[in-house]
């Protein structure tokens, strides 16, 4: 494997480990220290300061207007559409429909790559798709949490609808993203949908009193700022400018993954046969996609043919 594609295949195994820390920790702060549209915005926010902060470390690139435009729509596909609507529809859902409804991103991007970008389904990259689904739905429904909601079908179309504009961002805006540095694409979408989503969080913002929030808070809201947004968004488009957008999405499996074996460290799961099968199913469906064919090595093998 060249040495680019294993550096971007590190950086999302890297940012999928923390989304992963992230699910338990951010559940400790919602909703009953921070309501999910204070916390997206402490999000949003924390990560423009934080990107536009470090860009002026580094050098700067001139993106043209039509660009940014590009990535205004690119912020609202990626951030806004995907963060807040999944912590809505989180809130009236239960935990176990959410997890079932995430593992479909790989499934929604394969399936727009074929139409968007004409990359082929082949039958290898299919069953890895699958595959990687089987392990994720596998620790869903062995999982021992304890029910914390009733199921609810509007729940689960936002959700869904999250998961779906995440889909749209890896393969419509593949292209953009492979012209910047990830600084300067972050720096960008982070400002955009930190405008858009203030009015929607205003009411929730005014109502916390931060001189109320224990420092252990602060710690969490730290972590969430720092690591689940800030590098875990740094690594994200290093991986997305060498990798396909299907294998980009299969590493998604690997968050509930972490997040079961952090509970098991923590004495709250035991582990079993059946997290260990999850896991080994993850990585043998992200193993298949990652080995299957793109559409450039499809078309020189025609090309071989025709010449023969």
């Amino acid at each position: 494997m060249e040495k680019k594609k294993m550096t971007g295949h590190i950086s999302l195994f890297f940012a999928n480990i923390i989304f992963g820390l992230n699910t338990p920790i951010s559940r400790t702060l919602m909703p009953e220290i921070l309501s999910p549209y204070t916390l997206t915005f402490f999000r949003l926010a924390g990560g423009t300061i934080l990107f536009w902060g470090i860009s002026i470390l580094i050098k700067k690139e001139n993106v043209p207007a039509k660009d940014i435009l590009m990535l205004f729509f690119a912020s609202i596909f990626a951030l806004v559409l995907n963060q807040l609507p999944y912590f809505v529809g989180l809130s009236i859902t239960s935990p176990i429909d959410a997890s079932i409804v995430v593992t479909l991103l790989p499934i929604l991007t394969m399936i727009l790559a074929a139409i968007i970008i004409n990359e082929p389904i082949t039958f290898k990259k299919a069953i890895g798709v699958f595959i990687g689904a089987s392990g994720a739905l596998l620790l869903v429904f062995t999982s021992e949490t304890p029910k914390l909601g009733e199921s609810n079908f509007w729940g689960n179309v936002i959700v869904f609808s999250a998961v779906a504009s995440f889909a749209i961002y890896l393969t419509v805006f593949k292209k953009l993203i492979t012209h910047y540095s990830p600084v300067t694409v972050m720096k960008w979408m982070f400002l955009f949908a930190t405008i858009i989503c203030y009015p929607f969080c205003y009411k929730t913002l005014i109502k916390t009193n931060l001189r109320l929030l224990s420092s252990d808070t602060y710690w969490r809201i730290g972590f969430v700022l720092v690591f689940a947004t800030f590098i875990s968004y740094m690594l994200i488009p290093i991986g997305q400018k060498v990798l396909r957008p299907t294998t980009l999405s299969m590493y998604n499996y690997l968050q509930p993954i972490v997040a079961s074996f952090i509970a098991v460290a923590f004495g709250i799961y035991s582990f079993g046969i059946e997290k260990a099968l999850s896991a080994a199913l993850v990585f043998a469906g992200v193993y298949i996609v990652t080995i299957s064919k793109s559409k450039e090595q499809l078309e020189e093998e025609i090309k071989q043919k025709t010449n023969r």
